[in-house]
């Protein structure tokens, strides 16, 4: 669920600047045993709310115990437990759309996707369907595809991305801001009284599209929040079959992507209409968020808090690759976890005490839609008005030694000026996503962006292109072939390469990261302009 996964690269060098805390010399081994003993298939790929993941989730919550990390969950444990509900769509459902001449039916898989299941997806009879170019409402932009349209009662279509732009003051340049994701998109369709809405693939900015993977990547259990309000029909439609839905509507799919190119996207009542009867496989089930607490040293700083979190789930068990289905999630993110722990090791020391107080949070149902980070932030263990941060580890280096490091998201916060303090102690330098995988949105691909929308300033550090073995686009390279070969596939196992030394390094940039930033009298606030800002200020007036 991320691109920055990609960005995993390396190296464990000895750090003697003053002050910066120092990872004991049996880290490594133990961020190894961690990471062989969760990425193992004894865990099955930690699925949400399977054997696996509440096994994964026993086992961590004893490594907490053992670091004598303060239990905060629920009835003094480190379990907060999180009621959800899953489902998955069946191959007899049926999508039938409408056009003057005939009806066309659509397969599921070969011709569609949902993003949702249940009943409440039902659209017993046709309904229209209107275009909405990119399905975004941008007031800052002053942008509005929805100013000329009323969809109120009908389905929604919209292409997939968002204008495109040069300048970094207009949708961010080139890089892709938080409206270009699909859930934005749903919720703003929602927001306007639509009772459905369909993404078409954006083949023109797109050239590593794959509908095989994209159908591989939908073959798992959806899974919901118990509570959350009933989903409307959300489809992801093949591009191949998006030419049914403008029929003898004046476009076609094709000059919809002229449009995007040139800039002059429109929205249009469309000539189709649709239906949807849909069958389900459901359950209902508990799964749990691990919790454990640093207090600070500080009088005054402890009773502000540092969230680092780490999501522990992967996918679990799914389609058989090769002969084999367990998905057991080594990069993506039994690293991660691993990491934290070894950080969560060092912080519980004497001498390197915090003075702010530390959560450390590790989280379920990320790949299913930031579900553990969302019921938190929902739910907060801690008052989310004093937690000043979210340190997010999703990704670990792994190929060589770095000389860089990405903050993904600190240009919307003043963590960038921690992480700029930071790396000068360290002797590295800023970077950003490399170009072929800033249109992957990194920064609302992982529990951070649960976070920063609960008004939290939030960051994901990962290392740079910049290596001291490799050259920039050797390791660009690597990111691609992982992307391709191994990301939310049963190849992402104990099997592939690891630099431990490289991962070491990666864990001590985290670690003098957060000591700088729990010990700081500062406190991190979102820039102007910053998106998140209104919802900071909201939960500090209603300490929240």
């Amino acid at each position: 669920m991320k691109t920055f996964f990609i960005l995993s690269l390396i190296f464990c060098y000895t750090i003697t600047a003053q002050g910066i805390s120092v990872l004991k010399e049996n880290s490594k081994e133990s961020f190894k045993r961690n990471l062989t003993f969760l990425g193992s298939d004894l865990f099955e790929g930690r699925g949400t709310g399977t054997a696996g993941g509440n096994l994964a989730a026993k086992y961590l919550a004893l490594e907490f115990e053992q670091l004598k990390l303060s239990p905060i969950g629920q009835n003094n444990t480190y379990y907060q437990y999180i009621p959800m509900h899953g489902g998955i769509a069946l191959e007899t459902s049926e999508l039938n759309i409408f056009t003057f001449t005939k009806i066309e039916k659509l397969k599921l898989k070969e011709d569609y996707l949902l993003y949702v299941s249940g009943e409440q997806t039902f659209v017993p009879k046709p309904l229209e369907i209107i275009f909405a170019g990119y399905g975004i409402i941008a007031p800052e932009f002053d942008y509005n595809d929805y100013q000329s349209i009323q969809v109120e009662g009908k389905i929604i279509a919209y292409l997939d991305g968002e204008p495109k732009s040069d300048n970094p003051e207009y949708f961010a340049g080139d890089e892709a801001t938080v409206y270009s994701s699909p859930e934005a998109k749903q919720r703003t369709a929602l927001a306007r009284g639509a009772r459905g809405s369909i993404l078409i693939p954006n083949l023109a900015d797109s050239k590593y599209y794959s509908w095989e993977e994209t159908i591989l990547l939908f073959s798992f259990e959806n899974i919901t929040l118990a509570y959350t309000p009933s989903n409307s029909l959300s489809i992801l439609l093949n591009p191949e079959r998006a030419e049914v839905l403008f029929k003898d509507s004046g476009f076609n799919y094709k000059q919809i992507l002229e449009m995007h190119s040139s800039n002059q996207m429109k929205s249009f009542p469309l000539k189709s209409s649709l239906s949807f009867r849909g069958e389900f496989k459901e359950r209902d089930f508990v799964a749990s968020n691990i919790a454990g607490m640093i207090p600070g040293s500080d009088s005054k700083l402890k009773d502000s808090y540092i969230i680092v979190s780490a999501h522990y789930d992967h996918l679990g068990i799914g389609p058989s690759i090769r002969g084999d289905s367990i998905y057991n999630g080594v990069y993506d993110n039994a690293m991660g976890v691993s990491a934290l722990i070894e950080i969560a090791r060092t912080f519980s020391k004497d001498e390197y005490k915090p003075k702010r107080s530390i959560i450390f949070l590790l989280l379920t149902g990320e790949e299913k839609g930031l579900l553990g980070a969302r019921y938190y932030t929902d739910n907060p263990i801690i008052p989310l008005y004093k937690t000043i941060a979210n340190v997010n580890i999703d990704g670990i280096a792994a190929f060589d030694k770095f000389k860089s490091v990405v903050g993904v998201g600190s240009n919307f916060s003043t963590l960038e000026e921690f992480l700029i303090k930071s790396n000068t102690e360290m002797g590295l330098e800023i970077d950003s996503i490399p170009r072929e995988f800033a249109s992957e949105e990194a920064f609302t691909q992982s529990d951070q962006f649960a976070f920063a929308l609960a008004g939290i300033p939030s960051i994901l550090i990962l290392e740079g292109t910049e290596y001291e073995m490799i050259t920039s686009e050797e390791g660009i390279n690597k990111m691609i072939e992982y992307y391709f070969d191994y990301y939310h596939s049963p190849f992402d196992d104990l099997s592939r390469e690891i630099n431990y030394d490289a991962s070491m390094q990666h864990i001590q940039v985290l670690l003098n990261f957060i000591r700088l930033l729990s010990n700081s009298s500062e406190i991190p606030e979102w820039k102007k302009g910053s998106p998140f800002i209104n919802q900071r200020l909201r939960t500090i007036a209603e300490k929240r």
